[in-house]
């Protein structure tokens, strides 16, 4: 399921697949209109009259990224056609155009001919039906569209343009129909297809003795005609490599907007860290969304895919883009949040890229009640990241931007939805989206939401308010410790349930999203009943394998891979496990200390696939990616678990 590499600009954003075929483009915003719907764009090389899929049985792939950009390279090696292929792929990061080069070598010491196919099997506007594709002799190139989505294919080897094409049509919306046109080497040059399409295009590439050949192939991507035809002229004016270069040099420089001391990490948590910040911009939209993850094969064992932005994560996220310095791109995502958030003051479960409500399971109506279908966290989180936005990079003229529309409207929700008889927020659904009750990790976040609704009344000069909000957030930790709290068992609770009777019924399961406790500020990491907590946790939800790493909590149910849950609670989760490596970071009182954090984030780098993505779980016995990759909210918590662990590393070395 996880894809082996991402591209992206904002704009467009290309998923491949392990085979090093396109398996989803997004355009114009990324997450929202996915291109090829289960199709593929592959590749295949000719010669000899033997056919050959690239990634196929017959070959041996390697693919990572050039060092801190969005660069890709990958090596295709094909020992019975005796060829070898050096792949480097981008997207401009700027101009809506991807770039493929393929350096072909000849491992014969006689010369011949081979010939690249490339095979584009579209689905323009996110249906196979009702797309157009036809070939445009001017400038050797075919274009696939649909209403405003335009996607013109093109390529040269030694100055010559595209030397093969068809254009077709298929009754199986499965598979290409011109692909097999290619199989001996020569395409019929069909003009024009419509309905259920695809096209291909091919190269021809003379190779000498022991030497080698290059060919480039590129898409251009345009809401109409003329404006892929501007892009067709912008790699003809200034030549594939140069676009190349121009994207390379600009996420290099992207890249480098902040570098810290890695401390004693290692040089692959260094590079994680810095691939991570990459990753994350491929999955924001330019207009502000930050989506959760954009891998379509979720499909495969889910009605719905994760291309939404959920509030939380997209805080989270932006409150480790803040840490990192990329105070620019996060703006954007609180700009978002002030036209979406509801007229009362609360977020929703989630929404599509460009902020519209997204598809819920959360009921407006249970059991004959009316409820808000709502996670609380998500509305407070956004407050806190907001503030901590300013706190760390003094953006008042953003502040003042959202200040009406998102603040004030955030802050006078969670401060009103509370059980005034407890001090508790009223029941929502927890952040796993699985319950709805009053919840330690929601509470935690609405503390954290009130003390930045605080600190904001007090900007802008609001005393009594902000001493209002304040005493809320001081009331709603006693009431954590009250409420929330076991006195028998020593530690807290995953949350509560509230009766018909208004009794409150604790829930006692072990969750690792009771770290929430410590991480937002209500008790810190070195309260006894915090270190009673996170050690049951670890000790409860550790995965007794050679892999381990932290489930969410006992016999959870999503992607279960292992059914002995003696041994295995769960799925090791990235997220779960970096939460432990949080905790061992505060609670340190010496750089010795940090040792078990250091292992943990250590643990994570290795759980990243070879190209540096992670997955949301990984399989408890082999380790393998499962579910969504990449899962933007994996990537930022551990860029956030490394920004913590360097921090705190700092603070002790000061002290010598």
């Amino acid at each position: 399921m996880p894809s082996s590499l991402v591209l992206g600009n904002g704009s467009l954003l290309i998923n491949f697949d392990g085979h090093l075929n396109m398996k989803d483009i997004y355009f114009p915003q990324v997450g929202l209109t996915n291109h090829l719907g289960g199709r593929r764009n592959q590749f295949a090389v000719w010669s000899d009259s033997h056919y050959s899929l690239v990634g196929g049985h017959d070959w041996e792939l390697n693919f990572s990224y050039l060092k801190e950009t969005l660069a890709s390279q990958a090596t295709a090696t094909n020992h019975k056609m005796e060829i070898g292929l050096n792949i480097s792929d981008a997207v401009h990061y700027r101009e809506n155009i991807y770039i493929r080069k393929i350096t072909v070598h000849n491992h014969r010491d006689t010369p011949r001919q081979i010939r690249i196919f490339w095979t584009e099997n579209m689905a323009a506007g996110g249906s196979k039906q009702g797309n157009a594709v036809f070939y445009l002799q001017d400038i050797r190139a075919v274009n696939h569209y649909k209403g405003a989505f335009y996607f013109l294919f093109s390529g040269t080897a030694g100055g010559v343009g595209i030397n093969h094409f068809t254009c077709g049509a298929t009754a199986d919306d499965r598979f290409a129909c011109t692909a097999g046109d290619a199989e001996d080497g020569n395409l019929e040059g069909r003009p024009v297809a419509d309905g259920v399409v695809d096209s291909t295009i091919g190269l021809n590439l003379d190779l000498p003795a022991d030497g080698e050949a290059t060919a480039y192939f590129w898409m251009v991507a345009g809401s109409s005609l003329a404006e892929v035809r501007r892009g067709q002229q912008l790699v003809s004016d200034h030549g594939p490599d140069k676009l190349i270069e121009e994207a390379t040099v600009f996420w290099l420089e992207w890249c480098r907007r902040q570098e810290p001391e890695m401390a004693d990490l290692s040089s692959e948590v260094d590079s994680l860290y810095k691939r991570s910040l990459l990753i994350i911009r491929t999955q924001i939209d330019n207009g502000g969304a930050i989506l959760a993850g954009n891998d379509s094969e979720i499909y495969e064992v889910n009605p719905d895919a994760y291309c939404y932005l959920w509030p939380r994560d997209g805080a989270l996220v932006a409150n480790c883009l803040d840490r990192a310095g990329y105070f620019d791109l996060t703006s954007s995502f609180y700009r978002l949040s002030a036209r979406i958030i509801s007229p009362e003051g609360f977020f929703l479960q989630r929404y599509d890229p460009v902020g519209r409500p997204g598809s819920t399971w959360h009921p407006w109506w249970k059991e004959g009640k009316s409820q808000l279908p709502i996670q609380e966290d998500e509305t407070s989180l956004v407050l806190w990241a907001l503030w901590e936005h300013y706190r760390l990079g003094r953006n008042l003229e953003l502040v003042k931007e959202v200040y009406r529309d998102l603040v004030l409207s955030a802050s006078r929700f969670i401060s009103s939805y509370l059980d005034l008889r407890t001090g508790l927020p009223l029941p929502s659904y927890d952040l796993w989206e699985e319950r709805r009750g009053i919840f330690a990790f929601t509470t935690a976040a609405v503390v954290a939401g009130l003390r930045a609704a605080a600190s904001f009344a007090n900007l802008f000069g609001d005393r009594d308010t902000a001493a209002e909000y304040s005493q809320q957030a001081d009331r709603m930790k006693e009431a954590v410790a009250e409420h929330l709290y076991d006195e028998g068992l020593g530690r807290f609770l995953r949350g509560c349930y509230v009766g018909s009777g208004g009794e409150l019924h604790p829930d006692y399961t072990l969750d690792s999203s009771m770290y929430g406790i410590f991480a937002f500020g209500v008790f810190p990491a070195d309260d006894p009943r915090v270190i009673r907590t996170m050690e049951a946790i670890r000790d409860g939800l550790w995965v007794k394998t050679a892999v381990g790493g932290l489930a969410r909590y006992p016999n959870d149910y999503y992607f279960q891979s292992c059914f002995d849950t003696n041994t295995v609670p769960g799925n090791p989760w990235i997220i779960t496990t970096l939460w432990l490596a949080d905790w061992y970071t505060a609670r340190a009182a010496s750089i010795k200390e940090l040792g078990r954090a250091r292992e943990l984030i250590e643990w994570a780098a290795e759980k990243a696939s070879p190209a540096g993505i992670f997955s949301e779980q990984v399989h408890p016995e082999t380790g393998e990616l499962i579910s969504v990759a990449p899962l933007t909210w994996s990537h930022a918590t551990f860029v956030s678990s490394v920004l913590n662990y360097v921090e705190r590393h700092r603070q002790f070395t000061a002290m010598v």
